[in-house]
């Protein structure tokens, strides 16, 4: 399958999942996430605000506010397609951004290095066993991981695995995918 047909059957797939699945699955998938050594001993965790059926990132990011830890979330320029991180202290430091997404407000953020960031919890919508993913077509991850050399994981419901991903050689794989039934290293 092509990444245009694999992403519309997983939206496919996400949208049946009830809300109870939603919230269930979601936990779950924080409760492995928090016991893991790349979160425990991170500092600066690298994270998306989730929207729509993405595995909720608000429970994570206040979970890490909570341990004291950094949060920072990207800020794209569509125009260079490229993105940094920024540091965020409040869910007030966020505004709307292109396609509907939430990211830092420039005046109230400080932006953090690739060397600074101890974990990115990288965004996908289906996955695969070696643990390449597509992405939602910008390519920003990939070209973001290429000056990253720290622990990467995504985050996904089990619906989004699939058995192949279909791959460019400029794709960089994840260290690890946590699900709600397993962790896929």
């Amino acid at each position: 399958m092509e990444k245009k047909d694999l992403r519309k059957l997983i939206k496919n797939k996400l949208a049946e999942m009830t809300e109870d699945e939603y919230w269930n699955f979601s936990k779950d998938i924080q409760q492995r996430l928090f016991c893991l050594p790349a979160w425990n001993n991170a500092h600066t965790i690298a994270v998306t605000i989730s929207t729509g059926q993405e595995v909720d990132t608000k429970g994570i990011i206040e979970k890490a506010w909570e341990e004291k830890k950094r949060v920072v979330v990207p800020k794209c320029d569509p125009a260079g397609k490229t993105m940094a991180f920024r540091q965020i202290t409040s869910f007030d430091q966020l505004e709307p951004a292109f396609f509907g997404l939430l990211e830092p407000k420039i005046e109230e953020t400080v932006e953090m290095g690739p060397r600074q960031i101890d974990l990115i919890i990288v965004p996908g919508i289906c996955f695969d066993r070696k643990r390449y993913r597509i992405g939602y077509g910008g390519g920003y991850y990939d070209r973001y991981l290429t000056k990253y050399t720290n622990d990467t994981l995504s985050l996904a419901f089990s619906m989004q695995m699939v058995e192949k991903v279909p791959r460019e050689k400029h794709d960089i794989p994840v260290s690890k995918i946590l699900t709600e039934c397993e962790e896929i290293s």
